[in-house]
């Protein structure tokens, strides 16, 4: 069946589509996330939009699973789908800025460096993640949170409109004005409704910003975390900061006395000039003894998003688990240090980032993103490079999200969600949203087509 699949593909589109028997399948079909391993029967590499559809029209008649990959970078491997079709849009790059109308038109296998790379020419961001290997794509259908978020809110909340392939290999475009409920649906319902091929974005004046890493040994992080609690409302909406507990890696630059030690890490970045900056984050800092670095600095936007990504190669071992946190009382805060004191690796960290502010002021009902009254989107991630260490980081990471998740939301960020945790816990994110999805999914999607993901069912 892979070589029936693969020779039709290749009579139907102009991009590449890899098999099972081509020498490049292994390259192809490998996966962000190391500890997962799956062997579709074709990869679509789809070269445009017309691509796109043959290779939907192909999965439907086929009866194939159909998996979706923009930039690649799922946590779960919802890129992909053992026997079945990948639908891979990474060769889709193209970034149209208008600087005058300050949007940007996005091909949905871009990466996050991708469109920071583009807008910055401009002297405009896109509010988006914190890793330019980051899929735009998967980041804006499941909402989009990063440095930014305070000010200017999610990444679909700055979502103008959407090319999709249907289910049905129809195309739509999703706007307020056009296919609404369609367009209510991306904004946080991921991929369950067809297959978005660009955005269209608005952009914002972000070009050289104050910021990076302020860290302190871990014996201060109760401290840290009390402060950083109480002062956040306070805070100015241009200063996003989120809080990690990590360790530091022995590695270069990161001063050698510290390499293996864990910290408490405040990630800063102020959308401003440095005198303002510096305002905006003293009383906190007053409030806290001296840290072991504080290496915030002006840099180009680009150059705070790429930061992490040497630290965050393709193919680590990952396990992780979110929540959306809305309190941080003193009794959360002991649990985390407590789990926080066990990391089983350089790499294994807890973050809890700031989804307050403008994200607040956006109703609950106008996008599929149901949890606007949240203060934090969490996520635990046990990571290690070492394929031995998957059972370990899983444990740990299982465990540590175990002993906080009772004081936290019942919800997650859908990106930060494996897909081991049952459909529960996607209801519980869609909260009062649900309803509303499914029969979102049963008007576009009824068959259930676009199902590799954390699945929305059609309603009944």
């Amino acid at each position: 069946m892979s070589d029936d699949v693969v020779a039709t593909l290749r009579t139907r589109l102009r991009g590449s589509v890899v098999g099972r028997r081509d020498a490049e399948y292994d390259t192809a079909r490998a996966l962000y996330n190391g500890m997962i391993d799956k062997r579709p029967l074709a990869i679509a590499q789809c070269a445009d939009v017309a691509d796109v559809i043959a290779a939907v029209n192909l999965g439907r008649e086929s009866g194939l699973p159909l998996a979706l990959r923009g930039g690649g970078h799922n946590g779960p491997g919802l890129g992909s789908v053992d026997d079945g079709l990948v639908i891979d849009l990474s060769r889709m790059r193209g970034v149209r800025v208008d600087p005058e109308a300050r949007t940007a038109r996005v091909e949905a296998g871009c990466t996050q460096g991708d469109v920071d790379h583009a807008t910055h020419a401009f002297g405009l961001a896109v509010p988006a993640g914190i890793i330019s290997t980051t899929g735009i794509a998967g980041l804006t259908l499941s909402g989009g949170h990063g440095y930014l978020s305070r000010k200017f809110g999610l990444t679909i909340d700055n979502l103008v409109e959407a090319d999709v392939v249907l289910a049905d290999g129809s195309f739509a475009v999703a706007s307020e004005t056009q296919n609404p409920d369609l367009f209510w649906a991306l904004r946080g319902g991921g991929g369950n409704f067809g297959v978005v091929t660009s955005f269209l974005f608005r952009a914002h004046p972000v070009s050289t910003v104050f910021a990076g890493p302020i860290a302190w040994d871990q014996a201060h992080a109760r401290q840290v975390m009390r402060s950083y609690r109480d002062m956040l409302p306070r805070l100015p909406e241009e200063l996003g900061v989120f809080l990690g507990l990590k360790t530091v890696p022995s590695t270069a630059p990161f001063p050698q006395q510290h390499w293996g030690q864990r910290i408490c890490l405040l990630m800063c970045c102020y959308a401003g000039e440095e005198s303002e900056g510096r305002r905006a984050i003293a009383p906190l800092l007053q409030q806290l003894p001296e840290p072991w670095f504080n290496w915030m600095g002006m840099m180009p936007y680009p150059a705070l998003q790429s930061m992490f990504d040497p630290l965050m190669p393709k193919g680590m071992q990952w396990y992780w688990r979110g929540d959306f946190v809305k309190s941080l009382p003193d009794e959360a805060i002991a649990a985390h240090l407590e789990q926080a004191a066990r990391t089983p690796s350089e790499l294994s960290l807890m973050h809890l980032y700031p989804i307050d502010g403008a994200v607040h002021r956006v109703a609950k009902d106008a996008t599929a993103w149901n949890c606007r009254d949240a203060t934090w989107s969490m996520v635990i991630a046990g990571i290690d490079p070492n394929p031995q260490m998957a059972g370990t980081v899983t444990r740990w990471a299982k465990a540590y999200w175990d002993a906080v998740h009772p004081f936290d939301l019942g919800g997650a960020y859908p990106n930060f969600m494996m897909d081991d945790e049952g459909e529960a816990r996607i209801r519980a994110s869609f909260g009062d949203n649900y309803p509303r999805l499914a029969a979102v999914k049963r008007h576009y999607d009824p068959a259930n087509l676009f199902r590799v993901n954390q699945n929305i069912r059609p309603a009944a």
